[in-house]
């Protein structure tokens, strides 16, 4: 089988819990490339946060928040805002629970609270660069791409529920446990890599996806070739073809080597 994309979650996949990539990610991600193979970061993380991670890479095709947005070899392939009316509702039930909450638009991450310990482990954890108060936000809160609960319990998950069709994804980062991705029913990293396989005709058997975190099921299902992490949630294993070691143990290098895509 040749294939044409290789689809890569970030952390948990590619970034370890230190922080850092191990060099033979960086190899790997290297060696795909000079066989023609487009690699396109596909993470939860806004697209405005990844430039840095990804001039290290020398990857220039991303997917962000959940699969809401992408930029194709530099340029903006799909935007898929959330309805104001959904978001205004999410604060609504935050203010009333004391969950605190970062709004991700296309430009900048604004935080209910800037200053409380969960905002700050937050944005230092995931090194987010543009961030403002929420009452900065004004007419970007029809720009919003994704939301973050930064200190929610899991028991107060179902809170949400009358949101009609948002759905609440856990993050499968260490010592995060705390943050729970907010996005859409119908928009995530699935629905997200099929349109960017559209966008460069080519077909799902052609393409290779590497998770960790149960936002990575749908990416996983809508590719040829599926790999889930050593490290992955445990509920994740069942929608991978594969399964791939650790982060901290060369996991998307021995998964490539496992189908002849490196040596």
């Amino acid at each position: 089988m040749k294939y044409r994309a290789l689809f890569l979650d970030i952390d948990g996949t590619i970034i370890r819990p230190d922080d850092t990539i191990e060099h033979s990610t960086n190899k790997a991600i290297l060696d795909v490339k000079n066989q023609g193979i487009e690699v396109i970061l596909t993470t939860g993380r806004p697209l405005h946060e990844l430039k840095e991670l990804a001039e290290e890479l020398n990857v220039d095709s991303s997917i962000g928040y959940n699969g809401a947005a992408a930029i194709i070899r530099g340029n903006s392939c799909f935007k898929r805002p959330i309805d104001p009316e959904g978001v205004e509702q999410v604060l609504a039930i935050a203010a009333r629970h004391q969950h605190e909450i970062a709004l991700h638009t296309g430009t900048a991450n604004y935080l209910t609270d800037l200053d409380s310990p969960a905002a700050k482990q937050f944005v230092t954890k995931f090194d987010y660069r543009r961030n403002e108060p929420l009452r900065n936000i004004q007419g970007d809160i029809e720009d919003v791409l994704a939301m973050t609960f930064i200190n929610m319990r899991p028991s107060d998950v179902h809170l949400y529920g009358e949101v009609d069709r948002l759905v609440l994804s856990q993050a499968n980062v260490e010592g995060m446990q705390h943050c729970y991705d907010v996005f859409r029913d119908n928009v995530n990293k699935g629905t997200g890599v099929s349109l960017v396989l559209e966008h460069l005709n080519i077909p799902k058997e052609m393409a290779i996806a590497f998770g960790d975190g149960l936002n990575d099921k749908e990416m996983l299902l809508s590719v040829g070739e599926s790999f889930a992490m050593g490290n992955a949630h445990p509920d994740l294993f069942t929608y991978a073809k594969n399964r791939t070691t650790d982060v901290m143990d060369s996991g998307l290098y021995n998964g490539l080597k496992m189908i002849g895509l490196v040596n």
